[in-house]
């Protein structure tokens, strides 16, 4: 991995948010590229139940400050960041009070989940991506984790497909188990439809559930890396028909030595 750089968005992140499967792995996955002479860097959403105070987040002003259109309104994007200290990384968070205030992840205290998580995921998507053409960075890899984040893939390979920062970057998406019951706003494929994504790229998503979700993920990535043993079977059939490198289910303790290897043999062959 020595020199490789490589961009890891997550949904969630130990230590800012409670540990699970998601959260776990990405923290683990960049503490390793980290180790190996990659250099990282890391976007999560800075959610209201962050403790900005203990984890030392501030706002990085010279990146904050643009609007981004989201289904035809002006949504301004925040960044923050924070570092972990006993490992040296540097996390960025995006941010927007309409989105991110809220003292809670994806759903309200009775567990519903918010009506507006598939416009906070597509807000998510551009301010990674505008925030890095800020940042100049041009990654060899983007290793994406979570569902909020799996509109990256799509938004990348179709919003942004003209952007030259990106042309090289290989996109990698971690597939979890079942991420959320229900489905998001029936609209969303509008609303992605606003953005000139052709609506034919995204029928699925007229049914906007969690398998759906992941099913246009892996669609425009160019590889997957099954990070769960209890994959929906729907989804991971629908995988095993993909003709794109898979990484089957590692766990933890055997994780590091698999991933290099499918970052170096089969993503950046």
């Amino acid at each position: 991995m020595n020199g490789k750089k490589i961009l890891f968005v997550s949904s969630e992140l130990v230590p800012y948010l409670p540990e699970n499967e998601v959260s776990l792995m990405s923290y683990e996955t960049p503490r390793m590229v980290n180790s190996n002479g990659g250099q990282i860097r890391i976007f999560m959403p800075r959610f209201g139940n962050i403790n900005e105070r203990r984890h030392q987040l501030h706002e990085v002003i010279r990146l904050s400050g643009m609007n981004l259109v989201i289904n035809d309104m002006d949504m301004p994007l925040i960044i923050k960041v924070a570092s972990i200290p006993r490992e040296r990384i540097q996390v960025y968070f995006i941010d927007n009070d309409e989105y991110f205030k809220r003292k809670a992840t994806f759903t309200d205290e009775d567990g519903k989940l918010f009506p507006d998580n598939d416009e906070r995921a597509i807000f998510f998507a551009k301010g990674v991506v505008e925030t890095v053409k800020k940042l100049n960075w041009s990654p060899d890899i983007i290793h994406v984790h979570g569902w909020l984040a799996s509109l990256l893939p799509l938004y990348l390979k179709k919003f942004y497909a003209d952007e030259p920062l990106f042309s090289e970057s290989k996109i990698i998406m971690s597939v979890y188990g079942q991420g959320f019951d229900g489905t998001l706003d029936k609209d969303l494929v509008k609303k992605i439809a606003f953005d000139g994504v052709p609506e034919e790229s995204i029928k699925v998503l007229e049914e906007p559930n969690y398998n759906n979700l992941l099913k246009v993920a892996v669609d425009y990535a160019d590889a997957v890396i099954l990070a769960a043993e209890d994959i929906p079977a729907d989804l991971e059939d629908y995988i095993s028909k993909l003709e794109k490198p898979v990484l089957p289910f590692v766990p933890l303790q055997e994780f590091e030595e698999a991933y290099v290897n499918f970052y170096n043999t089969k993503v950046l062959k």
